[in-house]
């Protein structure tokens, strides 16, 4: 199947860095948009479009529907959908979770192919205006397991691949079992952090006194409610299951503390160490790691665009950077991620006959 249009639904966030990716990595590709009338003004005068409608239904038209919109506005539009499908025609949402769809899907026959799908990346901010091509770049693209068995998820995947997106497949239920744990959890954990942080018995402002860790613990708690919600609405019973886990492992720990049972932390201390490791650096998911490089670097200008510059003569392409460390006047660590061990091995050569040293994590070798 060749897929030579797409409507997608919804150009916030998510919407709109899909249609960002698709048009700049596929200029031959017709995005049909539908959302609020100056939303679609905006992406149409941006070219991240190419027509928009305020009638749901011109989506119709297209061999794919992307459905963008929060859960209860997605479901909406799924079950108005789908008994207007045709034949071979593709509908697709980017929900946080799968059961509730596809059971509406089972429901009775129906005319072409749902696959669920959940891209597992995002920001603290959404709408158009914060979407971004390069959003998915490394992440992991969930779709429905029963989709491997489609004719036509080839050619999904094949598109979904251009916005630098990983693809795995779990089914619906075992989605929101892990994405309860893994995402739902740890939003409601954010959230508390601040609350809980909130709860001052002086004139002390307890956030002035916040380390990294801290801020990186409850970035996601700035994440917009009316996300959330539907969510919620409808993983609730996995959703339980993991905040009763998570209470009861943090009530051992108290209970160990009040004991003064520290060999007891000290080994669940260690199990998260290694269960921490384990977990790839690289990768805005946790599948189909890339390979990282670390590089120390001395305080000094232009000492990125020096390593960056010989990394592009040599042509290896970065796939995923950050800066892990930094003292100024002195210098830093460097992350470099690459697609494999061979382009890794390459890189590091390059990079050490420019000057620098350059070692492997300690799991990749």
């Amino acid at each position: 199947m060749e897929i030579k249009k797409i409507s997608i639904l919804g150009l916030g966030l998510i919407g709109g860095s899909l249609a960002k990716a698709f048009k700049q990595n596929k200029k031959n590709l017709s995005i049909h948009g539908f959302d609020r009338k100056a939303v679609l003004e905006k992406a149409f005068e941006d070219g991240v479009i190419d027509s928009f409608s305020e009638n749901a239904d011109e989506a119709l038209q297209s061999d794919v529907i992307f459905i963008c919109l929060p859960v209860d506005a997605s479901l909406e539009y799924f079950k108005k959908f789908l008994e207007k499908l045709n034949a071979g025609q593709i509908i697709t949402d980017v929900c946080g979770v799968k059961t509730v769809f596809q059971n509406t899907w089972n429901e009775k026959p129906r005319k072409g192919f749902y696959i669920g799908g959940h891209p597992m990346t995002g920001k603290e901010t959404g709408g158009y205006e914060n979407s971004d091509p390069f959003l998915f770049e490394n992440s992991i693209y969930i779709l429905n397991e029963d989709a491997k068995k489609f004719s036509v998820t080839e050619s999904l995947i094949n598109l979904l691949k251009l916005t630098g997106a990983r693809i795995t497949f779990l089914t619906p239920k075992a989605h929101d079992i892990i994405i309860a744990s893994v995402s739902h959890l740890p939003q409601l954990l954010s959230v508390a952090l601040i609350n809980s942080a909130s709860l001052k018995d002086s004139d002390k402002n307890f956030f002035d006194f916040a380390a990294g860790g801290f801020r990186d613990m409850t970035r996601i708690a700035a994440s917009d409610f009316i996300i959330w919600e539907d969510i919620f609405k409808h993983n609730k019973r996995n959703i339980d299951i993991a905040v009763d886990n998570f209470i009861n492992d943090l009530q051992q720990m108290r209970n160990s503390i009040n004991k003064d049972d520290y060999e007891s932390i000290h080994q669940r201390f260690e199990n998260a160490r290694i269960k921490r490791d384990e977990i790839p650096k690289a990768n805005k998911g946790f599948i189909n790691p890339l390979v990282d490089i670390f590089i120390s670097v001395k305080d000094e200008p232009g000492v990125l665009s020096k390593i960056t510059t010989e990394l592009y003569k040599a042509g290896i392409n970065i796939k995923d950077i950050e800066l892990l460390k930094v003292r100024v006047g002195t210098g830093g660590t460097f992350r470099l991620a690459f697609e494999n061990k061979i382009i890794a091995d390459k890189a590091r050569q390059v990079i050490e006959q420019a000057g620098f040293t350059a070692i492997f994590s300690h799991k990749d070798g």
